[in-house]
């Protein structure tokens, strides 16, 4: 098996000219053009594009299934996506690698599924289960499991850039934005219809409900939008939020680098400044719950998710706060100037010239005044009603947005109906439309002629299977972007994953039950001379386990994770937010729950996730970086949890057996799901029998000393590259 380079991804920048003549000739291996590349004139026209020749480009024609190609040899293909990949092995030459062992295939299976290690009953009922559909009664079973959505809902919110703090200079706490994680989670566990699931995200609230507490689900769907990033000390900073939304939506949902058009036309893909507006103004049409910033610390127009009298006190409440607020606001700056006249009239060079003329007001007065409002807003601090919200989005003013040129909001040119992107489609909301046109733009977007919805989404799902998706630049389908190493086996899983009712689940045991998703991951010589980089998956791709993952597994082996859902963090109450640029809030909550409920913070990372590669909470993670530190191995060396960690474990096995090797074999199949060999059953024992003559010259106390010893040789387990990668 040859473990992958890991190295940290770098990204070079990449500086070009407008080129709408060269739109589909452009290099595929290079990254998207960055939002303030060098400003071409945006106008509301549709761009200097040729659209009927921009159709022809891979990504932006109809998805049609192919025909599944016979196979030479039919008794490799357990599924047609074996039938696809059996015709490149044909072109290349290339001889797939054989079946992986039933071990590695439990471990494989069930990490990729649920992110947990297999229990080591559950190998041995795997390997004792002859018949043939073993393999697939275990993945229907790891599907089945509420693990599932913790899984494969962290791969969501890498995507949406999930976090439980607002992302301001400040870092405001969203105590309610956990309910947008959970909704994810249960979304896959439920297997919710994909197309579905996209549309709660951007218009849950607009959607039909059968009851109260369906509607509520549907509103906490649009934490989605909610939880965009939020700039700046003020209430009023919004138009970067709005592009975070458009660029987060533009590659998770379509795979295209919409946000390049802000400040300009699109220099690779046809997506004109017209079009970016056309979407603003659906997202500035919208009314997004405030969390609070500096200068106005109390969250606002959350959604209410009790009763009616609940929402409509605490609207009241609201309304009470930001005057309150914005009054205080006032009075500081009213403040601020009379001291300074007041300074400057006291002033030597001052005090001959002429009087000028007395304020209305002194600044005594506008001090009592500022004083009395923020006694008042103290009061109402302790007065906020206890009412379960969501941090949502819902209806605002609709209008349509004025293109900002050079991305400058104080520019504006021409006004863009709302509208979808011209290459897709172009529809626009009717003259007039009274909404914010978010539910429109949901049907455009998983309107099944959309040609990229599907696609995104199924490449997504075999990245996640065979570490590298199809297309290997997963929110790039654009010209910048790298083209399918397999297009018509793409296309049948797109077109597929429609048939199919848009069913995640479905996709998952199309894919691991074929052939390819099976094998080993052992190198072939005169394959690897061929494809070095396994472009045609003639083996599996071994991995490091994610952060989450290796968190997770180590509290599995000591059987301290608490597998129940966490439910909100303990933030700190409402009355005591205080947080200022120069004090941003920070907390950090230890929890023996999955690490999916950690507490994410937008600007300081979690310690673990940050040291072994956790995903961005500012921007959309679609693959993670690898990186080998040296602060990997210290934490794995010498962490405190990672300490308490194989305490516990050595307490585990320790109990569990009577005897040294049986006590090595019981640790080695709970970390890696298969005995020891003699040698290194052999190597163990020698370590535990040294390890404790050495306490002993230490003088630690005899009825402790097998205890650290075999602590310490866990350490040794926990630290190893087999127990941080799947093969």
């Amino acid at each position: 098996m040859r473990f992958p380079s890991l190295r940290t991804l770098s990204i070079p920048l990449i500086f070009g000219a407008a080129l709408a003549s060269r739109i589909l000739a452009a290099p595929v291996d290079k990254p998207e053009p960055h939002a303030d590349s060098p400003a071409v004139a945006a106008g509301p026209s549709t761009g200097p594009y040729d659209y009927e020749q921009a159709k022809k480009f891979w990504s932006f024609q109809p998805i049609n299934e192919p025909p599944v190609p016979a196979a030479a040899n039919p008794q490799s293909v357990l599924t047609s996506v074996d039938a696809f990949l059996a015709a490149d092995y044909a072109v290349h030459h290339l001889k797939p690698a054989p079946p992986a062992d039933k071990r590695t295939l439990i471990r494989r299976a069930t990490f990729d599924l649920t992110g947990l290690p297999p229990a080591p009953e559950e190998v041995e009922a795997f390997l004792a289960d002859a018949s043939p559909n073993a393999f697939e009664k275990l993945v229907d079973r790891l599907l089945a499991s509420p693990a599932y959505g913790e899984k494969w809902g962290r791969h969501w919110l890498d995507l949406v850039r999930y976090a439980d703090t607002s992302g301001c200079n400040s870092d405001f706490p969203v105590p309610s934005a956990y309910r947008y994680r959970d909704w994810v989670i249960n979304a896959f566990n439920k297997d919710m219809p994909y197309d579905q699931f996209l549309q709660e995200q951007l218009a849950g609230d607009l959607l039909p409900a059968k009851d109260e507490a369906e509607h509520n689900e549907k509103t906490i769907a649009t934490g989605y939008l909610a939880i965009a990033r939020r700039f700046g000390s003020r209430n009023n900073e919004f138009h970067l939020s709005i592009e975070d939304v458009i660029d987060n939506c533009g590659k998770t949902m379509l795979g295209l680098s919409v946000s390049c058009a802000r400040c300009h036309d699109h220099k690779f893909d046809p997506i004109p400044s017209a079009d970016y507006y056309a979407l603003y103004g659906i997202f500035a049409s919208t009314k997004f719950a405030f969390p609070g910033t500096e200068i106005y610390r109390h969250p606002k127009d959350f959604t209410p998710i009790g009763t009616a009298e609940e929402g409509k006190t605490l609207r009241e409440y609201e309304a009470k706060v930001a005057e309150v607020d914005d009054r205080i606001e006032r009075l500081v700056r009213e403040r601020d100037t009379l001291a300074s006249r007041e300074k400057a009239n006291s002033s030597p060079s001052t005090q001959a010239a002429a009087p000028t003329s007395q304020p209305a007001r002194t600044l005594a007065q506008v001090k009592a005044e500022y004083a009395e409002a923020l006694d008042e807003q103290k009061k109402l601090d302790f007065k906020a009603p206890l009412v379960d919200k969501a941090y949502a989005v819902s209806e605002g003013t609709p209008a349509d947005a004025k293109v900002q040129r050079k991305g400058n909001p104080e520019e504006r040119g021409e006004v863009v109906p709302r509208g979808f992107l011209t290459i897709l489609g172009g529809q626009k909301l009717p003259p007039g439309f009274q909404g914010s046109g978010r539910l429109q733009l949901a049907q455009w977007i998983t309107e099944p002629k959309n040609p990229l919805t599907a696609r995104v989404m199924a490449n997504r799902i075999w990245q996640n299977h065979f570490g590298v998706g199809l297309v290997k630049t997963p929110n790039d389908f654009g010209s910048r972007g790298q083209r399918p190493t397999n297009p018509a086996l793409l296309d049948y899983l797109a077109s597929r994953f429609q048939a199919g009712g848009w069913s995640v689940k479905s996709m998952h045991r199309l894919l691991m039950l074929s052939a390819a998703y099976q094998r080993s991951s052992d190198d072939d010589a005169s394959d690897y001379s061929i494809d070095p980089n396994n472009d045609y998956f003639w083996r599996q791709n071994p991995r490091r386990l994610s952060a989450e993952e290796i968190r997770d597994t180590l509290l599995v082996v000591s059987n301290t994770l608490d597998p129940k859902p966490a439910g909100p963090h303990p933030f700190p109450p409402e009355s005591e937010w205080k947080y200022t640029q120069h004090k941003p809030f920070y907390g950090d909550y230890p929890t023996n729950h999955r690490s999916v409920y950690l507490m994410q913070q937008r600007i300081r990372k979690q310690a673990f996730l940050a040291a072994f590669d956790g995903a961005d909470t500012n921007a959309t993670t679609a693959q993670r970086p690898i990186s080998t530190t040296a602060i990997q191995s210290l934490f794995m060396m010498n962490d405190p949890f990672l300490h308490d960690q194989a305490d516990k474990l050595a307490v585990r096995v320790g109990l569990a057996m009577n005897d040294d090797p049986s006590r090595i074999d019981y640790a080695f199949r709970l970390c890696f799901a298969r005995p020891p060999t003699a040698e290194e059953s052999q190597s163990g024992q020698q370590y535990l029998h040294a390890c404790a003559a050495k306490l002993a010259d230490a003088h630690v106390p005899w009825d402790q000393r097998n205890r650290q010893a075999l602590a310490s040789y866990m350490r040794v387990l926990l630290g190893s590259n087999e127990f941080v990668f799947v093969d």
